[in-house]
């Protein structure tokens, strides 16, 4: 009788634990600027131009989240107003377009595929300026709806292409057999195709409510100076108005990030899903 044993693997243990450190050190490095906006709200006034500086905010102050709740809420109302906007509008546009050029396959669609990838390389700044020839006609400038609309056409081709590879995927003998119980498109979309396809909807309408909440470029050329102003705005004139006091500064960025990050963090395994639809195919 002969026993069989296992023999060690040092080579391995050697060969990976670097690769361990070595990723621990860059997300530590890219975590640092995160972690300083943190210390620096927290910190005091007297306390901001100490060298070396306090790892730590030893003696930390609220002062910084004070002046938040005093001065920003309204630009943060009005951007989560903005980015809910975008994202149902994003959605309303995307996913019946997404079904069509995916299952319904219409004549011309891989040029409008093609146009949409295009139109994602078009700079911001170009399109503000049309956008703000358009508004200042239409009487939209310095509005919700406004950026809303502004802000879908970043969203909306992302959105389309990402729908049209998952929907792709979807069997089609599903859709057959909708057919033969005498559901039409509109129906096969509405009960079918559209709870399917739950991963790709909350990956575009994450994506969507980011882009529209971190906008800079739609929000100054088009709400500059308006009483709706999104919060980029509002941390912007803070800095202007206010540059000694990086306490508040960098207390409102802080709070400026918390929505979008407990939504990241929430809908990550959808996006998981989302992103990679249409990827391998059977």
């Amino acid at each position: 009788m002969t026993t069989t044993t296992t023999p060690p693997r040092p080579r391995r243990i050697r060969t990976t634990w670097w690769k361990t450190a070595t990723g621990l050190l860059l997300t530590g490095v890219m975590l640092f600027p995160v972690y300083w906006m943190l210390n620096v709200s927290f910190t005091r006034d007297q306390d901001m131009r100490k060298r070396p500086p306090d790892l730590f905010p030893v003696h930390g102050t609220l002062r910084g989240y004070r002046a938040v709740l005093d001065q920003q809420l309204p630009y943060l109302g009005t951007s989560l107003a903005i980015g809910l906007g975008t994202v149902v509008l994003t959605v309303a546009l995307a996913a019946p377009a997404g079904y069509a050029l995916a299952k319904l396959r219409p004549r011309g669609g891989s040029v409008l595929s093609f146009l949409f990838l295009v139109a994602q390389m078009i700079p911001g700044i170009v399109m503000a300026m049309g956008f703000y020839a358009i508004y200042l006609s239409l009487g939209l400038l310095q509005s919700v709806p406004g950026l809303i609309v502004a802000d879908s056409t970043l969203a909306v081709p992302f959105a389309v292409l990402i729908l049209t590879a998952f929907m792709s995927g979807i069997p089609e003998e599903l859709l057959q057999a909708a057919k033969t119980d005498g559901a039409g498109p509109l129906r096969t979309f509405r009960s079918i195709v559209l709870p399917m396809s739950r991963n790709a909807v909350v990956t575009v309408s994450l994506f969507a409510f980011l882009w529209s909440w971190s906008d800079f470029v739609f929000a100054s050329t088009l709400a500059g100076g308006g009483a709706y102003e999104p919060i980029t705005l509002g941390i912007y004139h803070y800095i202007g108005n206010n540059n000694q006091e990086w306490n508040a500064i960098m207390a409102t960025a802080v709070v400026a990030s918390l929505p979008a990050t407990v939504i990241l963090v929430l809908a990550q395994r959808y996006i998981a899903a989302g992103v990679t639809a249409g990827a391998m195919k059977d």
